[in-house]
C-alpha cells in the first residue's frame, strides 16, 4: 500500500531476491507467525511487498491481497485504498501491514479502517521502520511519513482500538551497519526533500555480503524466538481487536 503522492510500489517489484526482503520475511515468521495461529481468513495490506508475506500464506488458509499499485499483486489481489477497504465489517480474523502504516496519512484514519474489517478477537500485525534520526533521503523517496519508535508504534496501535500483545525491533545485528549508512546519509543530503519515486532503487549489495547479511540476520531469529529485542532498524507489533471492537 503506498499512497503518498508520486509514490508507487514496493522496491521489491524490481528485486524480490534483495537480502533485506528475504531476511525480513524469516524475522516476520519468527517474531509474528505465533499470532496467526488459528486465522482461517487474513488480509494483508501492501501485497505488491509479496516476498515478505510467504509465509503468511502457508499459515492462514485463505488471505485477500489488497494494494493502492496493482503491479506487484497476484491473481485475485485487489486494488484498493487502506482508507477504504472494499469488504464488510468484522469479516477477517487476520489484518497484516508489513512496512505500510509509515506510507499512510491520517495514521489512525487507516488503522481504524483496519479494525473495521476485523472481527472481534482478531489480531492485527504489522512492521515499521524505526528511529526518526535515521530518516534520509531513501524515507523520502519511499513516500514515507514517519519513522517509528516502539512507544510510538504502540500509542497509534492503541489509539485505533487494539490492545498490544507483542513490541519488538529487529534487525539488530546489522544496525551499526545500518546507523552507519543512515547516518553518512545525512551528511551528505541535502536540505531539500526529495520527491518520492515511483519504485524506489535498493543500494547494489555484491552476493557475498547478500550472504553475510542474511546470516548475521540469522542471530536475530534466535532471539527473537524467546525474547524482544531492544533496538533494531524495524519494529514488529502484533496486537488483538477486543471483543468490544475498535475505536
Amino acid at each position: 500500500m503506498r499512497e503518498r503522492d508520486g509514490h508507487g510500489g514496493s522496491a521489491s517489484i524490481a528485486a524480490p531476491d534483495y537480502w533485506w526482503y528475504q531476511a525480513r520475511a524469516e524475522l516476520l515468521r519468527t517474531a509474528l507467525s505465533g499470532y496467526a495461529a488459528g486465522a482461517h481468513l487474513a488480509l494483508d495490506l501492501g501485497s505488491a511487498d509479496g516476498p515478505s508475506v510467504r509465509w503468511l500464506r502457508d499459515l492462514v488458509p485463505r488471505t485477500a491481497a489488497v494494494d493502492i499499485d496493482a503491479r506487484g499483486l497476484g491473481t485475485g489481489g485487489v486494488c484498493a485504498s487502506a482508507f477504504s477497504l472494499p469488504f464488510p465489517d468484522a469479516t477477517f480474523d487476520l489484518v497484516t501491514a508489513f512496512d505500510v502504516i509509515e506510507h499512510l496519512e491520517p495514521e489512525r484514519a487507516a488503522l481504524v479502517e483496519a479494525a473495521r474489517v476485523l472481527r472481534p478477537g482478531g489480531r492485527l500485525l504489522v512492521s515499521l521502520p524505526a528511529y526518526s534520526w535515521a530518516w534520509s533521503d531513501f524515507d523520502d523517496r519511499n513516500g514515507h511519513h514517519r519513522r517509528y519508535t516502539r512507544a510510538r508504534a504502540v500509542a497509534a496501535v492503541e489509539g485505533a482500538g487494539f490492545a498490544v500483545e507483542r513490541v519488538t525491533h529487529a534487525f539488530a545485528a546489522v544496525f551499526p551497519m545500518f546507523a552507519a549508512e543512515r547516518l553518512t546519509r545525512r551528511v551528505l543530503r541535502s536540505r531539500r526533500r526529495h520527491a518520492p519515486a515511483d519504485v524506489v532503487e535498493v543500494p547494489a549489495v555484491a552476493r557475498p555480503v547478500h550472504h553475510a547479511l542474511i546470516a548475521l540476520c540469522g542471530l536475530d531469529r534466535r532471539v527473537l524466538a524467546h525474547r524482544d529485542l531492544p533496538f533494531g532498524s524495524s519494529v514488529f507489533l502484533a496486537a488483538t481487536l477486543p471483543p468490544t471492537g475498535g475505536s
